[in-house]
């Protein structure tokens, strides 16, 4: 069975000003999500189910169906706020989504094979599907707890040059496996590769810059579903009344690790990670992807668009 690429696209980009998983950064127009698709096909994956909110699909709909439908196995899943337990319901004031946890969770009845997930404006390159489409089909459930990866990221290669970013921080034993992600927030690039964070405080912390971080890249089988809504449920009891309490997919996991649940194998990737934290790192990810088809590691791309360029749609 070929594994599913989840693909969290329901939220909306409050530094970079709109709905940036739909901005054309390829040489032919492509979106981000493009070269995540091809990029996941070319690994192995066999289905996209894409996490959007109603209000916007409409609009994700009509610029991403029109590239893969007819041609690869495609579904969608809704990250709504009322999406709760039974006897759950939203707070009057509150208007964020629930986190990435929830838009996980919201994928439960479309996705019933080892997934991965992903964020749709971010950048991972094939490398890194390789590694995570190789550790589902090689890894099983060991004496009933349930294996995942997460793709870890150099610090460095991941930072903006035109603000600051959080980070998760990982760190792993002995063996490879993730012991835990620290959250890390105001982090900045500094020359000669690394970086510093500044705290509200007015204290630092520095990095070297190869710190391996997560990228929310992450490889799971479907028992995570059943997981994360018994995680889910105690989480709305504790913020019932919270306007902006989010049930993060990290934080979930990491309660797996601790409760002895679940393993997570931090899967090293020489992957280029790129992203659009800020408007301004538009022009940043046009050259480089400009000069990744130059380089032959996607195919030419004539003015005519995505059709031709990826021929994932005739």
């Amino acid at each position: 069975m070929r594994p599913t690429l989840l693909v969290l696209a329901a939220g909306m980009g409050s530094r970079f000003g709109g709905l940036k998983q739909i901005e054309g950064v390829g040489p032919g127009g492509e979106l981000i999500l493009d070269y995540s698709v091809y990029d996941a096909m070319a690994a192995g994956f066999g289905k996209v189910v894409f996490v959007i909110r109603k209000d916007i699909a409409e609009a994700f709909q009509s610029s991403v169906a029109s590239r893969f439908d007819g041609k690869l196995d495609i579904a969608y899943a809704y990250q709504e706020m009322d999406d709760l337990p039974a006897g759950n319901a939203v707070p009057a004031r509150r208007t964020k989504p629930w986190g990435t946890g929830h838009a996980v969770l919201a994928a439960r009845d479309v996705v019933h094979e080892p997934f991965a997930v992903i964020n749709a404006d971010d950048f991972y390159g094939r490398e890194s599907y390789q590694q995570l489409a190789q550790f589902l089909a090689e890894t099983k459930p060991q004496n009933g707890t349930s294996q995942y990866a997460l793709a870890g990221f150099p610090l460095r290669n991941t930072l903006s040059d035109h603000g600051h970013v959080s980070r998760g921080i990982c760190t792993c034993d002995a063996s490879g496996m993730l012991a835990c992600i620290e959250e890390c927030t105001h982090i900045e690039r500094q020359a000669g590769g690394g970086a510093v964070q500044r705290n509200d405080d007015g204290t630092t912390r520095e990095f070297t810059g190869a710190e391996l971080v997560s990228m929310n890249m992450w490889a799971f089988t479907p028992g995570l579903f059943s997981e994360l809504q018994e995680q889910f449920e105690p989480f709305l009891a504790a913020n019932a009344d919270s306007e902006k309490a989010e049930f993060y997919l990290p934080t979930a996991i990491d309660q797996l690790l601790q409760a002895g649940r679940a393993t997570c194998r931090l899967l090293p990737t020489d992957s280029h990670w790129a992203g659009m934290t800020y408007r301004e790192d538009i022009a940043t990810l046009k050259t480089f992807l400009a000069d990744a088809h130059a380089a032959g590691h996607y195919p030419a791309a004539p003015r005519c668009g995505v059709r031709r360029t990826f021929g994932v749609n005739g």
